[in-house]
């Protein structure tokens, strides 16, 4: 089964996060990516390890770049940089992530790629966008300090806590991958490709969606609340007799029957808590009341009679449970695949969307340094069309 993407040649120049993480989401829907990396070093997180998999191989690598083929090049050495100009110029999509100038430099910027290969979808991804922050080096710690996510993150006022995974170059890189798609698409239309730019700051700002809104509408400056929801209360960590348990009531029926399984039924009549609003004005009073009944039972009890009332809540799971859970509900998170001269299968993190037509396809571990450099070679010198892929059907 071919992918919706088939037959769509990725050249990926880009590395550590946010890019990879686009071209992996490409190639799980069919594209044929070949992602070009630095000789005898390679992609950045090759090294960004412990943790390692049990073929040695860092484990935050393998995290984005599976369905892709590797080729290493020098840039800086002109039989090398004539290979990648040859790619870029034959390939449908082209990404990377250096900075604002560099690829310029070597030929292989837009405005170049653009004349020689009007079509290509060409996607840019910076810190900080390719105009007055082009020279700001874009580091996902970095953003989430300056972008304002931070300052509404943490256990509780002047105490900023950055987001326990780089979640900026995530959001950037599925930004990229919309982009592109509609690029794409455009493309099919038109027959004319375009420039893609996207940044870490603009994904981040278009992220904090509720809390940038109440600046840009209404001018105010959010803090830092903890666990706790600026505009909706409860929707936050109540305590229980063993361990904190997630409440997340969105509605006025749901704290109705949150109230009652806490045998405080009088609570959801109050004037004070009868509406959502009324319930952020006295957020202190009524959090105090509801903790003094969630702490008196365990959380899995709780949960189960909550549960059963339609009141939205959980545990807070280690990643050990969160997988347990998604495989108890049958959404599959977790594939292998398999390679050779490897004694054992790559697991990795499933695909998140379900197509039902062409489904996400797991052909290919993430590729060795140069692994496919040969291949890749051999399919450019040939002058076929179709990428190297067509050389395998």
């Amino acid at each position: 089964m071919t992918g919706t993407l088939d037959g769509v040649l990725v050249a990926d120049f880009s590395r550590v996060l946010a890019g990879p993480y686009a071209t992996m989401l490409l190639a799980d829907l069919g594209a044929d990516v070949v992602k070009v990396e630095r000789p005898g070093a390679g992609d950045d997180t090759r090294a960004w390890g412990p943790p390692y998999d049990h073929d040695g191989t860092a484990t935050y690598y393998l995290s984005v770049n599976r369905n892709k083929r590797s080729v290493t090049l020098d840039l800086t050495d002109p039989d090398d940089l004539a290979v990648a100009r040859d790619l870029a110029h034959r390939a449908d999509v082209i990404v990377q992530n250096f900075r604002p100038g560099t690829m310029e430099r070597y030929g292989l910027g837009h405005a170049d790629i653009a004349v020689a290969n009007p079509r290509a979808v060409y996607c840019s991804i910076t810190g900080f966008g390719s105009g007055a922050g082009a020279d700001r080096p874009g580091y996902d710690l970095l953003v989430q300090a300056v972008g304002g996510l931070m300052s509404v993150t943490g256990t509780r006022p002047g105490e900023p806590v950055k987001v326990g995974v780089a979640v900026v170059d995530v959001i950037t890189g599925l930004h990229a991958t919309v982009g592109i798609l509609a690029a794409l698409r455009h493309r099919q239309v038109t027959g004319a490709g375009q420039h893609v730019e996207v940044n870490l700051l603009s994904s981040l700002l278009s992220a904090l969606v509720n809390q940038a809104s109440g600046y840009v509408a209404a001018g105010v400056v959010p803090g830092i609340l903890g666990n706790a929801h600026p505009s909706i209360v409860p929707y936050e960590l109540l305590p229980t007799a063993d361990r904190p348990l997630a409440v997340a009531v969105g509605t006025d029926a749901q704290f109705g029957a949150l109230c009652r399984a806490l045998g405080i039924p009088a609570v959801a009549e109050d004037p004070r808590y009868v509406s959502n609003a009324d319930r952020v004005r006295h957020r202190e009073t009524l959090i105090t009341t509801l903790s003094e009944r969630t702490a008196l039972r365990s959380a899995d009890d709780l949960a189960a009679a909550l549960s059963r009332l339609g009141v939205p809540c959980g545990p807070v799971n280690d990643l050990a449970g969160a997988f347990s859970l998604a495989t108890e509900l049958g959404l599959a998170p977790v594939v292998e695949i398999p390679g050779p001269e490897r004694p054992q299968p790559v697991r990795q993190v499933a695909h998140p969307i379900t197509l039902s037509g062409a489904p996400a396809v797991y052909h290919r571990r993430p590729p060795r340094l140069g692994e496919h450099t040969a291949e890749v070679l051999a399919w450019l010198a040939s002058g076929k069309p179709g990428g190297p892929a067509a050389e395998e059907s």
